[in-house]
């Protein structure tokens, strides 16, 4: 339920409300906006209804929540959450670019890529340390100590780090190491993993998982944001379908709608929705336009040698021209880099 106070309201009548919902077991909201404060409550609808809230002086208007997802719809919360990783914004106006590496492979190749893409613009570095693949025979990563590189590449650079977690076991190095996590397409629905990342303070780069709906990626940031961390950011990056040419299907579609039912920041990944070098930055451009908050994007030093994904990374070259690029393209959706 959403409670829409008066423009007169003070910080009194909003926690004179809060302690009423508290009191009656159920989760209050407290959303203070420029020129109106908002507040959420959570729980039984019937015991809600039975506060007779919109009886209050201070209160405005009292409107039901009807998406299954209350803390991240845009219902809930109707101005767009900006979320900092590190020193970087992504959301509202704010553009951001993340590069890196699909894997962590060692010192000299962290150092190499992340200095070429820091040259470039980049704004974060991405680095797998924990490398979950289809085939058991395939690149692994190499754990806590390619934690430890990324982290090392980071203090080299100045730029924050997002890698990938994936077993609640893990959740502690990560955040030691890394300023965000990942949680890749195939843990998009391992609830007790999303609820571990969601007590942490830590921002959480949620991918869309490769079968899911829209919806269902919307229901696991709520796993997130309802356990404390609204630092959330969602993730296109392709999900499955009947084409082949291509490793997955990008929903360019994702961004537009995913924004318009929540407040959360979207970001999109050409790189694995595509699987293919050639095809990676005209998606990523057309991500810009769509109205995407940034791109992650794979950039090896030298592709041909990469352990991992070597087939959709771009060289510093490709990329530096796809930052050049990228002042233009932000003038259309009205965004501005960092």
């Amino acid at each position: 339920m959403i409670i829409l106070l008066k423009a007169g309201a003070t910080r009194s009548d909003a926690d004179e409300l809060l302690s009423r919902i508290a009191d009656c077991g159920l989760k209050p909201l407290y959303m203070p906006g420029t020129e109106r404060t908002v507040l959420g409550a959570i729980g039984d609808e019937r015991v809600l209804a039975s506060l007779h809230l919109e009886n209050y002086p201070c209160v405005d208007r009292v409107t039901p929540i009807l998406t299954p997802y209350k803390l991240v719809s845009r219902e809930a919360h109707p101005a767009d959450t900006i979320v900092h990783i590190g020193s970087i914004p992504i959301g509202g106006e704010h553009f951001a670019v993340i590069a890196g590496p699909c894997a962590v492979e060692n010192a000299d190749q962290m150092a190499l890529t992340a200095g070429a893409v820091r040259s470039a613009g980049a704004h974060l570095l991405r680095g797998g340390a924990f490398k979950p693949r289809s085939s058991p025979y395939s690149f692994q990563g190499l754990g806590l100590e390619g934690l430890k590189i990324l982290k090392n590449s980071s203090l080299q650079t100045g730029l924050p780090t997002i890698t990938e977690v994936v077993e609640v076991a893990d959740v502690e190095a990560v955040e030691t190491c890394a300023d965000a996590f990942q949680v890749g397409a195939r843990n998009m629905q391992n609830f007790r993993l999303l609820k571990a990342v969601g007590q942490s303070l830590k921002p959480v780069v949620l991918k869309r998982g490769m079968a899911a709906k829209l919806d269902d990626l919307l229901l696991a940031a709520e796993y997130i944001v309802s356990e404390g961390n609204p630092r959330v950011i969602l993730c296109e990056r392709g999900i499955r379908t009947f084409e082949t040419a291509t490793r997955n299907t990008l929903d360019l579609s994702a961004v537009p709608y995913l924004k318009q039912k929540s407040h959360l920041p979207v970001i999109v990944d050409p790189s694995h929705a595509t699987g293919v070098r050639d095809l990676v930055l005209p998606m990523a451009k057309a991500a810009v336009v769509a109205g995407a908050d940034g791109v992650m994007i794979e950039v090896h030093h030298n592709p041909k040698e990469a352990l991992s994904d070597g087939a959709q990374s771009l060289s510093p070259e490709d990329f530096a021209r796809f930052m050049e690029t990228l002042p233009d393209l932000l003038k259309i959706s009205n965004k501005r880099q960092g």
